[in-house]
């Protein structure tokens, strides 16, 4: 499930939706909501929250699955991420991730500067497999945190809605695998949800693994092959960036898919709600991981 959430992260799109006239430089805060499904039955919903500020950026994100399959795993998870816009790939100071279920718990804390992982914890740590590729240090430099990938701020010499946004590869270390995610440009659409109408960037997405995967495992290897991904990318003005409103993948027991349900860009940075996500500690490590 972690493969296909870090394959699935990418981003968004722009022109004359309901969000293009927002172009004020002050604080704004986008709230999307997202059905989650799998094989067309619903799996669960998920909530993300990004606060801009000039060009810093604060993400936080919570995910939780419902009806049976709540039932069989228990399945839930919260993560933040915070850092800076900064050309077309953004700059993560901080990632931490709280996955729950019945039956385990694992968090991971990230400290990086200038896109160099600066500090990781993972806890419990990983089972040393004897397939899982090593990590080596420059694995580490030039990446952004999983949630932070969500974020596409645009080409600077292209409008929202030009197809060459989709175009290209975002670096992912997600605190224990190294893998890029590849866009390419499909077909632009026009779609409507709560808060958002207007085009959408319809990129494709490849999964390339890179280090820390395990090389022999099923699941790598379907996603390694698989061509059934793609991201929907909606606009926001404001910070220029691109964002997904919807992100498909085909998986080994059918087609999952996160949908926007609700979109709202609000401005005035917004208070945050109460954090139950372990945070990369305030102290983060600057000097690289050996």
């Amino acid at each position: 499930m972690r493969l296909i959430a870090s394959a699935v992260m990418t981003l968004a799109f722009a022109g004359s939706g309901s969000l293009a006239q927002a172009q004020s430089p002050q604080a704004q805060t986008l709230k999307v909501s997202y059905d989650i499904t799998l094989a067309g039955l619903p799996l669960g919903k998920a909530d993300l929250s990004s606060s801009f500020n000039g060009s810093k950026y604060e993400m936080e994100g919570r995910a939780k699955l419902t009806g049976l399959a709540m039932i069989l795993t228990g399945g839930k998870g919260e993560a933040s991420a915070s850092g800076s816009l900064a050309g077309e790939t953004p700059r993560s100071s901080k990632f931490a991730v709280v996955s729950k279920t019945s039956d385990n718990q694992r968090s991971v804390r990230m400290g990086l500067k200038s896109g160099r992982v600066a500090d990781v914890q993972i806890d419990p740590p990983l089972e040393p497999k004897p397939d899982r590729v090593p990590v080596k240090p420059d694995d580490k430099k030039g990446v952004v945190d999983p949630m932070s990938a969500l974020l596409m701020p645009a080409l600077a010499s292209k409008k929202l809605t030009d197809p060459a946004n989709c175009d290209r590869t975002i670096p992912v270390f997600d605190g224990a695998s190294r893998m890029n995610v590849v866009l390419s440009y499909a077909e632009t659409k026009n779609v409507e949800v709560p808060g958002y109408s207007g085009p959408v960037l319809v990129c494709n997405a490849r999964y390339v693994p890179i280090s820390g995967h395990r090389s022999e495992r099923p699941a790598t290897k379907f996603m390694q092959e698989n061509k059934d991904m793609s991201v929907w990318l909606a606009p926001v003005e404001g910070p220029r960036l691109l964002f997904p409103l919807k992100v498909s993948v085909r998986t080994m027991i059918g087609t999952g898919e996160m949908q926007a349900s609700l979109w709202s860009l609000e401005d005035g940075k917004a208070s945050a709600p109460a954090r139950k996500a372990e945070k990369v500690d305030e102290a983060v490590k600057t000097e690289a991981v050996q």
